[in-house]
């Protein structure tokens, strides 16, 4: 059986932004000619869509069959020949590089019997290692301070600094080790969350949660957290933890407080963005939580707004942005607004390459925007096209919502006669995956109800009683926050558009707070 062709050089490539490709054609000059195969497929590999193995060959030999494994020997040369320009690229920005540079260069200058430069670049890295907190990097530092003094039997050296230099090793040692503590609390802690329900954690499944937290007395105080990037951590951790146990006001305050942790060292930012892009994400959704809507539009702005350092932050950006983007507009009933960014998001995604699972988990939000633009035909086309999708890239929680959906959309474009099919089909399938609970019974009932229903007000009575019905079930809540059952039911029997009926339902919750706020209002 012929082997699958491999992608990977073709996916490194595609990743390579405009600077790392202007980059890598700079780098190889003087290593290849302009005529080369490996510029050749370099700018075919660039142009290409698609990955097509065949077409790379014929384009590289000319329609002839390449000898042996000539091909895969100017592949695997290629790879390695932009992995190394992408190397030397980073060298140029990242002070993690900059650091191995300048250890390079004392260990250069060492060997040559130059120690004066070599304490010259010593002391160059150990500005730069102390203000990025580098502790591995100051403890190396250390060591070739007594190296070299050693090496030169500089004894008055020692005298002078030993007593000092081993000070700020011990000192290096337990920041490292102090750092180390906070991160492995870190992953414990985002490890027991790790969930793909939406539906709350029973005791047993939080107590993992309450154990970690409650034992560890790194927690209990922030100044136990010796440097930024152990800080960092500690409101990480705790912000976490806050929103897996439901303590909705204290995640937003630990949000708040981690953002403000951050933007108080803006060097860190410069180098790693990833962070920053999780807390804004965070303090997005603890604000909707609150209900505090204006600050979502404000940290919405704000995460729109950074220049990513990678192609990781830049996707990560566009996938946080939209996603609450769209949840906040479909809160409101902002639906034409939201379809007016969704078009943007498809823009952006085809600019910066989006992966297609990346793409794949917008469709659900998709299809409740074309929902609530009454674009019923789109709206079951996004969600056949998640339905498509490998079940490992969503909550299984939405499973069942994604049936139910597609039986009000088959009701809204009325396919009556298709629904009785339907919805013995979507009860086998709950029943198969055990997610047959009484919120699905009673609404694969209420559907079959509609279906046999003659006239509007025989309809709005089951609407009626559907309402009166669903609300008190377990797992009710927990639809209502990806799709406004709720406002569906008050549409149908008020004869309103879904759109409006959010709109009403999103003003009279805001007066409601208001009033709450103010009685005097």
């Amino acid at each position: 059986m012929a082997k699958t062709p491999s992608d990977k050089l073709y996916r490194l490539i595609r990743s390579l932004s405009p600077a790392e490709k202007r980059y890598f054609r700079i780098y190889i000059r003087g290593k290849t000619d302009r005529n080369s195969k490996y510029l050749h497929l370099f700018s075919l590999m660039s142009a290409q869509e698609t990955f097509d193995e065949e077409f790379l060959k014929s384009r590289i030999y000319k329609n002839r069959a390449p000898e042996g494994k000539k091909y895969s020997e100017l592949k695997s040369y290629l790879y390695n020949l932009v992995l190394k320009s992408l190397q030397a690229f980073d060298e140029q920005q990242s002070i993690q590089y900059k650091l191995h540079e300048l250890l390079q260069g004392v260990l250069a200058l060492y060997k040559r019997g130059l120690y004066e430069d070599c304490r010259e670049l010593l002391s160059k890295a150990s500005k730069i290692a102390r203000q990025y907190e580098d502790f591995g990097t100051l403890l190396e530092i250390i060591r070739w301070e007594k190296q070299l003094a050693y090496t030169r039997m500089d004894v008055d050296f020692l005298h002078k600094n030993l007593e000092q230099l081993q000070f700020q090793e011990e000192q290096a040692f337990q920041l490292l080790r102090n750092n180390s503590e906070y991160q492995k609390i870190f992953f414990q802690v985002y490890t027991a969350n790790f969930k793909r329900e939406a539906s709350p954690k029973s005791a047993d499944q939080m107590a993992p949660l309450f154990q970690l937290t409650g034992q560890n007395a790194i927690l209990e105080d922030p100044d136990l957290a010796r440097s930024h990037k152990a800080r960092v951590l500690y409101y990480r951790t705790l912000n976490i933890y806050y929103y897996a146990t439901g303590q909705y006001e204290q995640f937003y305050e630990s949000g708040e407080k981690l953002m403000q942790l951050l933007e108080s060292q803006p060097h860190f930012l410069r180098e790693n963005l990833a962070d920053y892009i999780a807390t804004l994400s965070n303090l997005i959704l603890s604000c909707g939580l609150m209900q505090r809507y204006n600050e979502v539009r404000i940290y919405l702005d704000k995460l729109y707004g950074l220049t990513p350092i990678t192609v990781d932050d830049r996707r990560k950006i566009h996938r946080q942005y939209y996603s609450n983007l769209f949840a906040l507009c479909s809160f409101t009933g902002e639906f034409e607004e939201a379809r007016r960014a969704m078009a943007r998001c498809q823009e952006e995604a085809e600019l910066i390459s989006i992966q297609g699972h990346e793409t794949a988990s917008f469709y659900f939000q998709y299809c409740t925007i074309c929902f609530g633009c009454s674009d019923y035909s789109g709206a079951l086309d996004y969600l056949n096209l998640w339905l498509g999708q490998p079940r490992s890239v969503e909550r299984e929680d939405l499973q069942s919502l994604a049936r139910i959906l597609s039986l009000i959309l088959h009701f809204e474009m009325g396919n009556l006669m298709l629904l009785e099919s339907l919805t013995r089909a979507t009860a086998r399938f709950l029943q198969k995956k055990n997610r047959y609970q009484d919120l699905e019974r009673r609404f694969i009932h209420f559907i079959h109800d509609l279906t046999k229903s003659h006239g509007a007000s025989e309809i709005r009575a089951a609407f009626q009683k559907a309402k009166e019905d669903l609300p008190g079930l377990p797992g009710y809540r927990i639809l209502l926050q990806t799709f406004d059952l709720e406002a569906w039911l008050d549409s149908k029997i008020k004869g309103h558009t879904f759109a409006a009926t959010v709109q009403q339902k999103w003003k009279n919750e805001q007066l409601l707070k208001t009033k709450k706020e103010d009685p005097r209002t």
